[in-house]
């Protein structure tokens, strides 16, 4: 059987979704949307490793702990500034086109992040008695309820952002672009304090207040450029502005290199935000706003383009779940003792070149999840009113479910 056989049907499908997407889609943030998505499965599976202890219980490790010179990975990486400009951009779109009141466009979208969230909690709060009683170590369980729990903070963060949008809409129309910058000062005077002479007098409580205006910044430049106030000059300000803060704060105030946390460092850049993060995020959306028009003319040929519209569908699935693909790997091996790029310490250069290895299993087994955890970001069905009740009960039990997973995953359990 000779390639083009193969790949026939592919591109048959490819075809098809380019004939039904609607002319008036914008290819090209939809495709910065899909980039962002997967740059977050790529940057836990490959920056984030695991040890074994005694008992066989599974530890999480980095490799960034070993070798600080693949920090700048971390910068490509790091990709949630792009995901925010985006979400601000499609938000003041949706917001504008609402076709009834602020609170019911907001309702829907919390539902529409919320079930997926839900979902994989629930899951594994049932999952996890199972598998202790099978013979999982606690520790390992700890360990994954960690890294399920860890990436789901980025949801909550963006509901709060998104319940924004009406705000950020007025602020984009009396400052464009600029109204920006008040988020930029504030996170710039939290950090001067937490980190400038006054340091040890200052409570540790402080760093919190960066998490709003720090992951609202990159979202507000994204309404301003949906509501057309950002154009080509605005984004070669941020560009060069981004990348001017960003190479002082490394150079001159030794903010440190990794845009994620290293175990065992003092300091870390993103939870909660750091400037280094909005000067990356500056960079990054001045970048995406330039590229715009030359990604659409790619994102044209449909071989392209299918792909972007499934990552697109299956968003919250990626972010989810991915965590898991790689634990459907880890635990299992676990059992077997140490393997190379997936149970032993991420320590050297043969970890790195193993743990590429394993990248397309995780990726197989995330595909192969999806399609049954995919059903919980599907909408709701709206049917008979017993059957409403039905599924408040489900959401009901859902949400105990996703309760004591939280707290088991925090250590509260």
């Amino acid at each position: 059987m000779s390639a083009s056989t193969v790949l026939a049907p592919l591109r048959e499908a490819a075809a098809r979704i380019d004939r039904q997407t609607p002319a008036h889609r914008d290819r090209a943030v939809d495709g910065l949307r899909a980039l962002a998505l997967l740059a977050v499965p790529t940057g836990h599976w490959l920056l984030g490793g695991f040890t074994l202890d005694a008992d066989g219980g599974l530890h999480n490790a980095s490799p960034l702990s070993a070798f600080g010179g693949l920090a700048p990975a971390s910068w490509v990486l790091q990709m949630l500034g792009i995901f925010f400009l985006v979400g601000g951009y499609a938000s003041a779109l949706s917001y504008r086109r609402r076709p009834g009141s602020a609170g019911a466009w907001m309702k829907g979208r919390i539902v529409r992040l919320g079930r997926p969230v839900l979902g994989v909690t629930a899951v594994w709060a049932l999952a996890a008695p199972v598998l202790y009683a099978a013979g999982v170590p606690e520790a390992s369980l700890r360990t994954g309820a960690k890294l399920v729990v860890q990436p789901l903070w980025f949801v909550g963060v963006y509901v709060v952002v998104t319940a924004l949008t009406p705000y950020c809409v007025r602020a984009a129309g009396r400052l464009g672009g600029w109204a920006a910058a008040p988020l930029l000062a504030s996170v710039a005077v939290v950090d001067l304090l937490r980190y400038g002479p006054l340091a040890p007098s200052v409570p540790s409580w402080l760093s919190l207040l960066n998490i709003l205006p720090g992951w609202l910044f990159a979202y507000q430049l994204g309404v301003s450029w949906g509501e057309r106030r950002i154009g080509r000059r605005g984004a070669w300000l941020l560009l060069a502005g981004g990348a001017l803060l960003f190479a002082a704060l490394l150079a001159v105030f030794h903010y440190p290199a990794s845009m994620v946390g290293v175990p065992g460092a003092a300091r870390t850049n993103s939870h909660p935000p750091s400037l280094l993060v909005l000067a990356l995020a500056s960079a990054q959306s001045g970048a995406a706003i330039l590229l715009r028009d030359r990604l659409a003319r790619l994102l044209a040929r449909p071989t392209l383009w299918a792909p972007v519209v499934v990552i697109n569908l299956c968003a919250m699935t990626i972010l989810c779940w991915h965590q898991t693909a790689m634990l459907a790997a880890a635990v299992p091996a676990s059992f077997a003792g140490g393997l190379a790029g997936l149970t032993t310490a991420p320590d050297s250069l043969g970890w790195i070149v193993a743990r590429l290895a394993w990248m397309p299993v995780f990726a197989g087994l995330l595909v192969a999840i999806a399609r049954y955890a995919r059903r919980f970001e599907a909408p709701p069905v709206e049917g008979r009113r017993a059957s409403a009740m039905r599924r408040t009960v489900r959401r009901t039990v859902a949400g105990l479910l996703a309760a004591g997973f939280g707290a088991f995953a925090l250590g509260l359990a």
